[in-house]
Formats: C-alpha cells, structure tokens, sequence
C-alpha cells in the first residue's frame, strides 16, 4: 500500500479533518495550550486575557487567530484535537455538543435533531474532487444555459 496515497484519500473527505500523524505534529502545541486549561489557575488566566496567556505558546499566527474566533473546524484543520479542544469549550462555560456544533453549519438545536436521528446522512459525494468536479460541470451548464444561442439572440 501506498502511505502517501493513502493520506492523500484522507484529506478528501469533505468536512472532515482526520488526526493523522502530520496534524499531530502540526497541533501539538495547540493541543498542549488546550490541555492547560484542565488546571483551574490555567483557566483563571486565560479567561482574564486570552491574548496574553496564548503568548505563552509556540502557535502559529494561524492557530493563535483560530483560537480566539473559537473557528473549531480550522482548528482541526490546522493540528488541532477534538479532545483537547474541548477544554476551551469547557472554559467558556459551553457543553461539548454547543462547541462542537459551531462547525456544522446548523443551529445548536438542529444539529442536536441531526445527532439524534442517527448523526449526518451517508448519501451524498464523499470527495471534495467529487464535488469541485459536479460544481464545475454546473458552472459550465449555467455558462452554457445563459449563452446568447441559448437565449434566442442569433
């Protein structure tokens, strides 16, 4: 088998960020400033200046952006573990479903419905080249439907 291949399918699943081994690497500081928070002097700290206590941190100017927007789904993306991130949840006094359900899209209401009928639908593309390609081929009907043959001037 081909790891980087392999990988490479990883990042095509739209939505979704998986923890490989790269992202651990890339969030490990981040996922340690997270876990810092599990001692309340930590919590103390950060909620008196978020800013100041992420200066303590090697994080990228990214991450460090991310962070305080509390934008979980770049964070994913940029290293970041569910797990650890949600000691930041913990922190602002949120439940894990509240923070988590930031990244959906949805309200916190509808995405509780989602989850409890079972969680998102397996129909659908499950490739972001699946869907860039179905989204080209619609920009190039609508570039075709609004064409002046299309539209009766000959």
């Amino acid at each position: 088998m081909d790891i980087a291949a392999y990988l490479d399918e990883l990042e095509d699943i739209p939505g979704t960020h998986v923890f490989t081994a790269r992202r651990a690497r890339q969030g490990y500081h981040l996922n340690q400033c997270c876990m810092s928070l599990m001692h309340a002097e930590n919590r103390d700290r950060w909620r008196a200046d978020e800013a100041a206590y992420l200066t303590d941190w090697k994080l990228s100017d990214d991450q460090r952006t991310a962070l305080l927007a509390r934008d979980y789904g770049r964070l994913l993306e940029l290293g970041g573990n569910i797990y650890f991130l949600a000691k930041v949840i913990a922190s602002d006094g949120q439940s894990f479903v509240q923070g988590v359900s930031t990244m959906s899209g949805m309200t916190l209401e509808a995405y509780q419905a989602m989850m409890v009928a079972g969680g998102r639908s397996p129909e659908g593309l499950k490739s972001k080249r699946d869907q860039a390609a179905l989204a080209a081929v619609a920009e190039a009907a609508g570039e075709i439907a609004n064409s002046p043959i299309n539209l009766g001037a000959h």
